[in-house]
């Protein structure tokens, strides 16, 4: 009677899981997917427990959990600037987990169960310690990115035969685990698992440190996808079906997410893992004409938005960094007041993980349906009277469009430079993630507004508030 009752509990969480996805889909039903998914979690958490045959101590359960709630309720309060790196340190928690289940379990096995080392289960053991301690440390090396650690360098880390260096950690490892499979009994087992985990470590570590920060969206997504995959061995291994059916669901969202990001820069995953992105080109030849900026004053810029019928904000990581989103509420509102159509690009690439601009942008309760994706927008753009740049760098580079040599050719962006009148808000003169110089700063129709992001759309907004009606 138990198991029918976990079974069914299990068939319950699942539903919830799956709609919990579907959920998210859409900004007006997202928070009802995320209670649907902690109560999936919860009824999984609490059927299993239940099971009479389960046989744990039940006082190391509970300070588990109590230790859990002591590490994830302070990572659950930071600001939504954080939420970056937070999400890979939640993948990083995730595939530890599963490593860390994945080894106990094998010598538990070795010592006290060894009717347990089949060819299935050390097959299944081995591929959730590799997903799960790459994904940990490679997790880590992303947040650590996304942070700006010092001892962490942000733009690409490369050297020679480092594909083949990476390949050959990778599959080592993976031979390790063969070798396993075909001697589970051999004295040397448990050394040869040791070696598992320590390349599957390194490799975590290696993996990053060729990516650049420009790719961050990408890499969170794939390290979600491999939590999930690893999730999906442990199901195997612990013979859960709700660990199984869930770790597929993150696994294959991720993955999808993955293919989406990919396709938003116009690239594939093998040039995301292995290509380096990020790192400065080589300076070309100069065609002896000197690129000049056009700067504007916060007056003058504020006099052309009110000016305008139509204004597109096309915000990007500078917005984050500079936490403006509150001031660009308010800059909404004070064009909304002179009956300005104001609406929202997103590029699905922006800021340091998928959804960025769009979670930062709904702290600051600007209506969902002001905010139009870029497919959507850029038919549009012509009909805009301004389009403000907020900290948006290689998204709105029209060097993806006509320049083969750019390492953004071919990468869909949103066509800012095709408004009447564009100005960009920029702390500096210094490139972005990709390395290059963004065409639209020195388009005839473009005005720069140099400075923190935050400072310039208030004294936007200053000089707005003291101006006279549409």
């Amino acid at each position: 009677m138990t198991d029918v009752f976990t079974q069914l509990a299990y068939v319950v969480a699942t539903a919830l899981f799956i709609f919990a996805l579907h959920w998210m889909n859409d900004p007006k039903t997202a928070a009802r997917g995320l209670k649907s998914g902690v109560l999936a979690m919860f009824i999984g958490v609490a059927a299993t427990w239940a099971q009479p045959d389960l046989l744990v101590n039940h006082g190391w359960m509970v300070v588990a959990i109590v230790a859990g709630f002591a590490v994830g309720w302070p990572l659950s309060r930071v600001p939504l600037t954080a939420v970056p790196q937070r999400t890979a340190l939640s993948h990083a928690f995730g595939g530890l987990a599963a490593g860390l289940v994945g080894t106990a379990k094998f010598f538990l096995w070795i010592e006290e169960e060894p009717q347990h080392l089949t060819a299935f289960n050390l097959a299944a053991v081995t591929i959730e310690v590799i997903l799960g301690y790459l994904t940990f440390t490679g997790s880590l090396m992303a947040a650590g990115k996304l942070q700006e650690i010092r001892l962490i360098p942000q733009r690409p880390v490369t050297y020679p035969l480092q594909n083949v260096t990476n390949i050959g950690v990778l599959a080592l490892a993976f031979g390790l685990g063969i070798a396993l499979v075909l001697n589970p009994n051999a004295e040397w087992a448990g050394t040869a698992f040791l070696a598992i985990v320590g390349l599957s470590l390194i490799f975590g570590v290696l993996l990053i440190i060729p990516i650049g920060g420009a790719d961050m969206p990408t890499v969170i997504s794939i390290l979600n996808a491999y939590a999930g995959l690893s999730a999906v061995a442990m199901g195997f291994v612990l013979d859960n079906k709700l660990l199984i059916t869930a770790g597929a669901l993150d696994g294959s969202s991720g993955l999808i997410l993955s293919i989406i990001m990919c396709r938003a820069m116009n690239r594939s995953f093998v040039n995301v893992l292995f290509g380096a992105f990020g790192q400065a080109p080589k300076a070309e030849v100069s065609s002896g004409e000197e690129k000049t900026y056009k700067s504007e004053t916060f007056e003058g810029a504020a006099q052309g938005l009110e000016q305008a019928n139509q204004v597109v904000i096309i915000p990007g990581y500078g917005m984050a960094v500079a936490q403006a989103q509150h001031k660009i509420r308010e800059l909404y509102d004070q064009l909304k007041k002179r009956n300005i159509t104001v609406k929202f690009a997103i590029h699905p690439v922006a800021g340091r993980m998928p959804g960025h601009m769009n979670v930062l942008l709904a702290e600051a309760d600007i209506p969902y349906t002001d905010l139009v994706e870029m497919d959507e927008i850029n038919p549009d753009m012509p009909q805009f009277d301004v389009a403000l740049v907020i900290g948006a760098n290689d998204v709105v580079n029209p060097a993806a469009r006509f320049q083969k040599a750019s390492p953004i050719y071919g990468m869909p962006i949103i066509e800012a430079d095709k408004a009447r009148t564009v100005f960009a808000v920029k702390r500096g003169k210094n490139p972005g993630f990709s390395g290059i110089e963004n065409e639209l700063y020195f388009s005839d129709k473009t005005w720069m507004l140099f400075g923190d992001a935050k400072k310039v759309v208030g004294e936007l907004v200053k000089n707005l508030s003291g101006g006279s009606g549409h």
